[in-house]
């Protein structure tokens, strides 16, 4: 495929590994940090597609987290990076936990089970159009078993009215009584200053953890594997977008391009074809948006080569699974 016209690109991810360990104190001697300052790490978790990676991408305002209609989009622990004058929260957009039936699934709610307890505080992400579930309260009662600081926020409260988001509302606080609640919009950002303000307030006082323009520290390769996912997800529908993995294979810089080289991991047949399209038209719009996606990212012009596999029941395989980098921990 021929690359796109370079499109009006974002700044590139910074490379952290390339950093001295001075940046990543904040520019001083390691450790130095300002008086008052806060940093941290928060979880957030909730119920597959409630929005966690939209209010991720909303808060840091940049994209490092795919969304999508479908449920269980995030499959990886992706850490966003959000800095203000007073704190620096790193926050970690966890798989949503659900009842598995498969071992990718079983992976990915243990991958949540274990961000939890790794985390200073957790942000439960609810959905606040409707009223508490039984997967809501399944949640609730894992994250008291964890004893870390909880606060609570309903999400998509753009889309009630008042009398039914006080009703909405005092679902969830019979729910969790002792746990902070914030209606907040994913969407279009309503609430999340006052949100990121008690965030920040819950955390312990520390020094920068990572620069201060630092949005992400994901592997480039998991996050360019992640926007092909994405096109996928956006262009199939039925039992597609669930069995699909994506393999970086290579990427190439060589100048005025970088040269991408993927594998589009399926289960059966039958889905190749569907992945394939007429003709290749399918895998053509695949491509095309992914690598509008990959421009913003790299900061430059994308040449992006993709091939689709069958690799039957790879969800079930625990070294096909490690190889893709679910190992759940």
């Amino acid at each position: 495929m021929e690359p796109s016209p370079p499109s009006d690109s974002l700044p590139p991810f910074p490379d952290l590994n390339a950093l001295p360990l001075e940046a990543l104190a904040g520019g001083g001697r390691l450790g130095e940090r300002p008086e008052g300052f806060r940093s941290g790490f928060v979880a957030l978790v909730g119920r597959p597609n409630v929005g966690k990676s939209t209010l991720l991408n909303q808060l840091v305002g940049e994209k490092v987290a795919i969304t999508s209609p479908v449920a269980q989009t995030t499959r990886n622990r992706l850490r966003a990076i959000l800095t203000t004058p007073e704190a620096q929260l790193v926050l970690v957009d966890t798989p949503g936990i659900h009842k598995p039936h498969h071992l990718l699934g079983e992976r990915l709610v243990q991958s949540a089970r274990v961000a939890i307890g790794e985390v200073d505080q957790v942000l439960l992400l609810v959905d606040g159009s409707q009223p508490a579930g039984r997967g809501d309260g399944f949640i609730v009662d894992l994250l008291t078993r964890t004893q870390r600081p909880v606060q609570v926020a309903l999400n998509k409260h753009d889309l009630v009215d008042l009398a039914q988001a006080a009703e909405l509302e005092a679902s969830y606080r019979e729910l969790a009584p002792d746990w902070p609640l914030h209606p907040v919009s994913a969407l279009t950002g309503a609430g999340t200053t006052e949100l990121v303000a008690a965030l920040a307030a819950g955390l312990p006082e520390g020094p920068h953890l990572y620069p201060a323009d630092a949005v992400s520290d994901q592997p480039e390769q998991l996050l360019l594997a992640e926007l092909i996912r994405e096109q996928v997800l956006e262009h199939t529908r039925e039992e597609v977008p669930h069995s699909v993995a994506v393999q970086i294979e290579r990427i190439v810089d060589d100048g005025p391009r970088t040269a991408v080289l993927a594998t589009v991991l399926v289960e059966r047949s039958s889905q190749k074809g569907i992945l394939i399209g007429k003709g290749g038209s399918m895998l053509r719009q695949i491509g095309s948006g992914a690598r509008l996606q990959m421009q913003k990212l790299i900061d430059g012009p994308v040449y992006l080569e993709l091939f689709v596999k069958v690799v039957p029941n790879w969800r079930r395989s625990a070294s096909r699974l490690a190889e893709l980098g679910y190992r759940g921990d």
